[in-house]
Formats: C-alpha cells, structure tokens, sequence
C-alpha cells in the first residue's frame, strides 16, 4: 500500500540548488534512513514532506485516509502548557479518554465520574494504551508532568515533543534526527519501540546504529541523484562500496576509450562525413565520462602537535554537588599518554559539568586537578560556534592565521584546510550565519582542531554531522596521537575511538570500564538482574579497579586477581612494540614471524581479561 509519492521535486535558495528532479515512493511498513551530505537539503526535504515547506517544482502526494507526525530538530510547543497538558493536546482521541481517567482518579470522592472514565477506558480498551503512555513518559525521563514547557531544556523539549508523536499513534512518521538529546539507554528503548510497532518511518539520523538496528531501506541523495538499498546500514555500506567500484571501473574503460577517440580526432581532416559527426558527438559524450571522479574528500592532516611529557592529568579526590545533586564523589584518576576515554551516562549525572572542571571552566568543591605544563586543549563543546554578524567561512578560519604549520615544516593555507573539512572554494565565501547546522558544527570542529591541541576534550561531536563527516572525523581521531576524551550518545562513534570507559552512574558514583560501549552493554546484560539491582541502590568506590577484591576471592585468587592487570598492561605494551616492527622493511618470512606473535599475544592478553573479568564477578556476586 503507498503512503507518499514523491514526484519531481526541485528546491533552491537564490543560485544555490539543494536537488531537483527528485523522485521516490514509501509504501506501508517501510522504515527508510535517508542520507546526504550537510548543506545538500536534508531538513529541507523533511519539511517539504512534512508540509512545513513547498517545493519550487514538482508535487508530493499522500494517501488521503493516513495520519502523518513530523519530529523536527526545532519542534514547537506551546510555551504556556505543561507537560501534561502538552500531551493532552494531542489529537489522539484516546488521549483524551485516558486525560478524563487521570482527573477523575485525582477526585475519588466522585464515585460517579471515576466509574464513568473506567466504563470509557473499558469501552474503548485504553487500558494497554496507558500503560504505553506512562512507559513512554518514564523512559524519556518526563515524569514531572506539572513542569512548565516554557521552562524546559531544549533536550527536555525534543523529548517531550518525540512523547507527543509517538502517542498520536501516526501511520506515517517523519524525523529529524530523533536520538538527539536522548540519553544511551533512551535510544536504546526508542529503537526497541520501533522495531515492535507498526510505523511506516521516513528519517534522518546520523546514528549509524540506529539506522542499522530500525531500517530496512536507505535512500541515499549523492550528487544530485539518488540511489535506494533495499535494507539495512550494513547492507547499504557494502552495495555502495560495489557501486562506487562499477563507476570507477566504468571511468577508467572511458579513460581508455577516450584516448584512441582523441587520437582518432586529431587525424581527421576538416570536411567530415554524417557517420564522422556521428562518431565526434559520442566522443564528447566519452570526454565527459572519462573526466568523472569521486569527490570523496578525507581529511589528512599531520598537525604540528606539542609533545605530552610525562605529566599529563591527575584528578585527587574530586567533588562536585549542583543544585542538590552529588555529581561527583572522592574521584581519583590519572591520565596517560594516548589515553582514549569515553565518558556515558544517563541526562544530568554530571558528564558536562566532569568535562569543565577538566578544563578549568568549573571548580570541583573539593579535591585538586593537577595538569602537565605541556598538555594544550581543545575542547570541543555543545554550545557551538559563536556566529559574528557578515562572517565568511573563510574569515572564521583566518583568525587563526593564513596558513596553518604541520610536521616537518610544511604548511598548508586557510583555504587549503576548509578543502580537507569539505568546504569547496565557493562555500568558503558563504556567509556563516547561512550554514545549515551541521556545517556550522563541521567549521566549529575545525576551529578547534587547527589550534593543534594535544588533548581533545569532545562534548557530543557528532550531533547534527552527516555521515561522511563523521567518517572524516573518525579517520582523524585514529590518527591523532595525543589523548582524547569523548562525550556522545554515538554508539558506533564510541566504539571505534574509545579503548576505556567513564561510567556516569548518578549519586557521585563513577565506574571505570576497560572497552568500548558495545563491550559495556554486553558486560551488563551478562549481570544477573539482582546485582544490577543492588549496585543502583549501594554506592561503590570510583573504578571497577577498586571494587573487585572482595572478601568472596581466596587468597590464592586475589594474589592472581592483583597481579593480572599488571600482567594485561604488560602485554598490551608489547603488543604495541610489535605492531611497530611492520613499519619497518621486513621480508616476507619476517612479517609471517611477526604476524604469529602478534596473535600469540593477542590470545594471551584475552585469556587474562577473561580471567579478569570471572574473578571480578566473583568478587562483586
């Protein structure tokens, strides 16, 4: 069954094209993941099909008799309501039955009136509906239905609005970048919730994981055109790499051809036959296909960073209440060299305020940070770039100087280096402030990159990046050879930086977890339910270090338990002194040798973690 027809659109603002000639149906029960580049119309497509907006050309078209929400990045409420009365403005008219219950059980005097909302509740079966309704609550955090929306955060505002939609129970859904502002565990419901209903989705979203987990097609809009991949993330990663090689294959055979054509050309004489114009004409075709190439730019750049000496970051002790909250208790820790962390945790457990004590924009009310004279940060945080009024893109990026130094003396210029961020000439004269969002977090990214820190502090780097530049940031950040520390609700971004984890538990409580995000979740749904349980109720010590030598360990093991970290960080070390002999020019017999003991440690450094990891549960069971 169609839902939306999408038939020929063009949009464009002045000279600038976004798309045209755009056209592409979605049928009932699809969930497609739409991407783009930033600046190439994403938002803009959404509002055209949310109505929010019209095409310059062409039509959209839906079924008559289905009901459509719009999520967008910047949804409107009404400021006065409160979140209850929010929700309850809905058109959803079980809502309004369910609205009618609530009040009547806040008066149980009325026998009458309550036994009249149950016989409505009984009559239109809106019993399970709300028991959905308060699920959905509880897990975006809006449980204080009396607060007022015009004194929400803009997080709390993109939740509420994301309860609305989905309490409209739509048959056709259309989203802007839905897991913004939701915490880990939130996304994770989110996805969850819709796998198991009915949604006919249409989105954007540069959650990867999310893409893969909740869609079965993605829409791709490349250069102009666009290009559909029946399933999932995975699936459209590989069909594009098999596209992007048959077009590279299909160049160079014109490439080819195109040399005997032009070779053919340059012998002819003036007068020329109908079968020669012929033959001319697909030449200029045969030109212009030949002088085709990928514009896939990625970003290399081989900053002259200051070395870190030995001291790098010591926390002693740290302390910090807000408003009532502890955020963080007697936390200890410190820093080393290529020191990759991410930091997780659910919405206002204290990663942001962690990160400005950090950097010195907040003091801890206890407790000292001690930094090494040689670390220089930069610290990328949600609050974005500061837009000066006529500002280029260009300008942005000359405050800093016109040219920027990189090793070995070389430099590259201003507009050299926005070419390595994705900016082309022509875009480096925009004016800022006309940017979409993405482009302004992507010229943001660059400002503090350019300073050649050799710390990065990074607060939710990849909110409103498209993929492509994320996978630009990415390649960056594997390269990049000083410490990171990194703040994001991006699950696939986390697991490819972060080596260790900063656990953000609420009450003060910070664990310190050795793996990536994907390894934690599989971590904690190894736990039994009870211990989970036990361990949200009792606060423990800061590190998952410190909390495993209970008394529940022999003798025997709590010797092997203290010495096997020691041992892990042995071999990791020797890994990497390894994994430093291929870059040197070995033989073919020597890098099989090498290769064998390389893996020969890697096996070792597994079985001691997962020695680690049994003895550490039996110490904490």
């Amino acid at each position: 069954m169609n839902y939306l027809s999408v038939e020929n659109i063009a949009k464009s603002y002045g000279e600038r094209v976004l798309f045209e000639n755009i056209s592409f149906g979605i049928n009932k029960d699809q969930k497609v993941g739409f991407v783009a580049k930033n600046g190439t119309g994403k938002t803009s497509l959404l509002n055209i099909l949310a109505g929010t907006d019209a095409p310059d050309e062409g039509q959209v078209i839906y079924r008559n008799d289905i009901r459509v929400a719009f999520l967008s990045q910047d949804p409107q409420l009404d400021p006065e309501l409160t979140i209850e009365q929010s929700i309850f403005s809905s058109e959803n008219p079980t809502l309004k039955i369910v609205e009618q219950y609530e009040k009547a059980l806040q008066n149980p005097e009325d026998a009458d009136a309550l036994q009249k909302a149950m016989d409505a509740m009984e009559a239109a079966n809106a019993w399970d509906f709300e028991t959905e309704y308060k699920q959905i609550l509880y897990k975006l955090n809006l449980e204080d239905l009396q607060a007022v929306v015009k004194n929400l955060s803009g997080g709390q505002k993109k939740r509420l609005a994301l309860a609305r939609m989905l309490l409209k129970k739509p048959d056709f859904i259309i989203l802007d970048e839905p897991t913004n502002h939701l915490d880990l565990d939130m996304i994770e419901w989110l996805e969850e919730y819709f796998r198991k209903q009915d949604f006919t989705i249409f989105m954007v979203t540069h959650d990867r994981y999310f893409l893969e987990r909740v869609c079965n097609e993605i829409i791709e809009l490349e250069d102009g055109k666009l290009y559909s991949y029946k399933g999932n993330y995975s699936y459209y990663l590989d069909k594009k790499e098999e596209r992007h090689q048959l077009e590279q294959t299909n160049t160079e055979k014109a490439q080819q051809l195109y040399k005997k054509e032009l070779e053919w050309m340059r012998r002819q004489p003036k007068a020329r036959t109908t079968k020669s114009k012929s033959r001319i004409d697909d030449f200029h075709d045969i030109k212009h296909r030949a002088s085709q190439r990928r514009q896939d730019h990625k970003v290399q750049l081989e900053l002259n960073m200051k070395r870190l000496g030995s001291k790098i970051m010591e926390l002693h002790n740290l302390s910090k209440e807000l408003g009532g909250k502890q955020l963080l208790k007697n936390f200890s820790y410190t820093f080393k060299k290529g020191e990759r962390l991410g930091i997780i945790g659910k919405n206002g457990t204290g990663k942001s305020t962690f990160l400005n004590m950090l950097t010195g924009n907040l003091e801890p009310d206890t407790g000292k940070i001690v930094i090494g004279e040689t670390v220089q940060f930069g610290y990328y945080t949600q609050k974005g770039i500061k837009i000066k009024p006529g500002q280029k893109v260009i300008e942005v990026i000359r405050e800093f100087g016109d040219y920027i130094p990189l090793k070995k003396g070389r430099q590259i210029s201003a507009e050299q280096l926005l070419e390595r961020f994705l900016f082309d000439r022509k875009k480096q004269y925009d004016f800022v402030e006309k940017l979409s969002g993405g482009e302004k977090k992507r010229l943001y990214l660059c400002t503090v990159l350019i300073q050649n820190p050799n710390f990065l502090i990074l607060d939710e780097p990849t909110n409103d990046l498209d993929v492509l530049t994320l996978n630009v940031l990415e390649n960056f950040l594997l390269d990049f050879p000083g410490c990171i520390i990194v703040v994001s609700h991006d699950r696939y971004f986390m697991d490819k930086i972060t080596d260790h984890l900063f656990v953000f538990e609420g009450e003060g409580r910070v664990t310190d977890f050795p793996g990536n995000y994907t390894d934690y979740r599989e971590y904690s749904e190894s736990k039994p339910e009870t211990e989970n349980k036990t361990s949200e109720k009792k606060p423990k010590e800061n590190t998952w270090r410190d909390d495993s030598t209970g008394s529940k360990l022999t003798y025997k093991e709590q010797k092997e338990f203290g010495k096997l970290e020691k041992e892990i960080t042995q071999l990791e070390k020797k890994k990497e002194e390894i994994q430093k002999e291929f870059l040197k020019d070995l033989s073919g017999e020597e890098i099989n040798k090498t290769s064998v003991k390389l893996q020969e440690v890697e096996d070792e450094i597994e079985e001691k973690t997962m020695r680690y990891f049994e003895l550490m549960e039996k110490a904490e069971s």
